[in-house]
C-alpha cells in the first residue's frame, strides 16, 4: 500500500509546487537523479551547492506567499472563453433549477394548505359533536378532523421543511452559476 505524501516546506518542492514539476523533471533539469530530489525534499539529505546553484534561477521566480494568496489566479486565462460551451453549461442550469424548483411546488402546495387546516381545525374541532359515552363511537365528522389535524401536522414535519429548503439551495446555486455565465457571453 502506497503511503500518502507529506507537505513539504522545503526550497525544491516550493519550486515543483509552483512550477507543477514532478520530481524527475527537476531531477532531469537539475541533473541528479529523482531518489535524490526525494531525498531533499524529505529533510534526509542537504542541497548541495551544484542543486542549489541550478535550482535558484527558478527559487527566485517563486513568489512568498501564505497558504493561499488571493492573487495566485489573477493570471489565468485571459482568452475568452467559448460561448458555445458556456452557453451549453447555462442551459442545463437553468433547466436542472426550472426542475428543482417544479419539485418544489408540491411541497409547498402542502405545507399550504397544511397551515391553512392548521388555522381553522381548532375551531371546527370545538364546534364538532363528540362521542357522548365512553362507548360510543367518534362522530364521522369529528373523526375526519382529526384524520386532517393529522395529516396537516405530518406535511409540517421537519423532514418535509428540510427537503423544500435543500431543493431551494440548490437551484438557487444553478440559478447563481447561470447569471455568473450570462455575465461571461459577449452581449448579443
Amino acid at each position: 500500500m502506497a503511503r500518502r505524501a507529506h507537505y513539504s516546506s522545503n526550497l525544491l518542492a516550493q519550486v515543483r509546487r509552483y512550477f507543477a514539476l514532478h520530481q524527475q523533471h527537476l531531477a532531469d533539469l537539475l541533473g541528479v537523479s529523482p531518489g535524490l530530489i526525494k531525498h531533499i525534499e524529505a529533510g534526509r539529505r542537504d542541497i548541495s551547492g551544484a542543486v542549489l546553484r541550478g535550482i535558484t534561477p527558478l527559487a527566485l521566480l517563486v513568489p512568498e506567499a501564505g497558504p493561499y494568496d488571493a492573487t495566485e489566479f489573477d493570471d489565468l486565462p485571459t482568452a475568452a472563453p467559448a460561448p458555445a460551451e458556456l452557453e451549453r453549461r447555462l442551459r442545463v442550469c437553468l433547466h436542472s433549477a426550472g426542475q428543482l424548483r417544479w419539485k418544489m411546488r408540491p411541497l409547498a402546495r402542502r405545507t399550504r394548505f397544511a397551515k391553512r387546516w392548521q388555522l381553522v381545525l381548532p375551531g371546527l374541532l370545538a364546534a364538532a359533536p363528540a362521542a357522548a359515552p365512553e362507548a360510543a363511537p367518534v362522530p364521522r365528522l369529528r373523526r375526519w378532523l382529526l384524520a386532517r389535524q393529522a395529516d396537516a401536522a405530518a406535511d409540517l414535519d421537519a423532514y418535509t421543511s428540510a427537503q423544500w429548503h435543500l431543493l431551494r439551495v440548490r437551484a438557487e446555486a444553478l440559478e447563481a452559476e447561470a447569471a455568473a455565465l450570462a455575465a461571461l457571453l459577449p452581449p448579443e
